[in-house]
């Protein structure tokens, strides 16, 4: 990338901003990251870009609900028993270990997931069964720092914590919600539920119908999506999450202004949490193509390599949604 490439400018909150080098690649990113999607969705061979860091290395979807993980716990939302309290313990289950054979484990074991059935002892000892056979219980991503409940195993503290939830007023506070952001202020007054997961779990639960507001009703930005807003905004004084709102706000626009063709999801445009997930994605991305644009931390390479395990299933998004799409 050319550091003397186009600089789109912008106002947010009555103040300029003005994109570096970094926030053409953003939009590479989102772009080269979907077209990559559509191309294994359609079955079509490798390569399914020219990128030669996306085609090295691991990055997620632009759009979060597309990636595997999200996908995953989609369809475990709507395959299950549709009651309240079963959506949520299902949702919560999933995503504190958020390893998808974790939970085929757990389902393998207790047959149907049901807040009836919730037991921590029972649950426990399936996840002490995988543990002792040299398996892993927990995704490297969204780890939720143990919270204080007194066990002396880490999963056993994480199955207390939803026990902890399923027996307080977060089933009705969310019916009585308002807002994404009302229900983030109720998540986050957990123990170990900080403003990133509390806010990655707050979206998890908008894919059910246990709540159902715009994806553009509040953003939380995490530590990676601060580095990599500070490389495409360096020296903003623009709050993070108005910075977000402005790139989900003019996303055609600087699309335009980029000369970058985009295929969104099937007539979704980027929602705030894709937004944000991209700037994380951007600030890995940099590290290769800008590694003199500084950020926040000291991280100058990325870990995961890009293997594709074949072709992508036919997705399956939150019906309320009301996506339409072919392969």
């Amino acid at each position: 990338m050319r550091e003397d490439g186009p600089v789109w400018t912008g106002r947010v909150n009555g103040r300029q901003i003005v994109g570096s080098e970094v926030l053409q690649s953003y939009w590479t990113l989102a772009a080269e990251r979907q077209r990559v999607y559509h191309a294994r969705l359609a079955g079509q061979q490798a390569p399914w870009t020219v990128d030669p860091v996306i085609s090295r290395y691991r990055f997620t979807n632009a759009y979060r609900a597309a990636d595997r993980v999200s996908q995953d716990l989609i369809r475990i939302i709507y395959e299950g028993p549709q009651q309240p309290r079963d959506l949520l313990l299902r949702v919560l289950l999933f995503r504190f270990f958020n390893k998808p054979q974790t939970w085929s484990a757990l389902e393998s074991s207790r047959k149907t997931i049901t807040a009836d059935d919730f037991n921590v002892d029972e649950y426990s000892r399936v996840l002490d069964e995988r543990l002792a056979n040299g398996e892993r219980v927990y995704s490297a991503a969204y780890i939720v720092p143990p919270p204080p409940f007194g066990e002396l195993r880490k999963h056993r503290n994480h199955l207390r914590l939803i026990e902890h939830m399923m027996g307080s007023t977060l089933e009705r506070d969310l019916a009585a919600a308002h807002s994404l952001k009302d229900v983030f202020l109720r998540l986050i007054s957990f123990p170990s539920l900080g403003p990133f997961l509390a806010f990655q779990l707050t979206i998890d639960l908008n894919y059910s119908t246990l709540i159902d507001f715009d994806e553009d009703d509040f953003v939380v930005a995490g530590p990676g999506a601060l580095s990599g807003l500070a490389k495409c905004f360096p020296g903003a004084t623009v709050d993070p999450a108005s910075l977000i709102r402005a790139m989900a706000d003019t996303q055609e626009e600087q699309l335009e202004f980029f000369g970058i063709d985009f295929q969104d999801l099937f007539g979704r445009r980027l929602k705030l949490i894709d937004c944000q997930n991209l700037f994380c994605e951007t600030d890995k991305y940099a590290r290769v193509v800008h590694p003199n644009r500084p950020g926040i931390g000291n991280r100058t390479r990325i870990k995961q390599q890009f293997a594709p395990k074949g072709r992508l299933i036919a997705p399956f998004f939150p019906p309320k949604w009301n996506l339409v799409h072919t392969l």
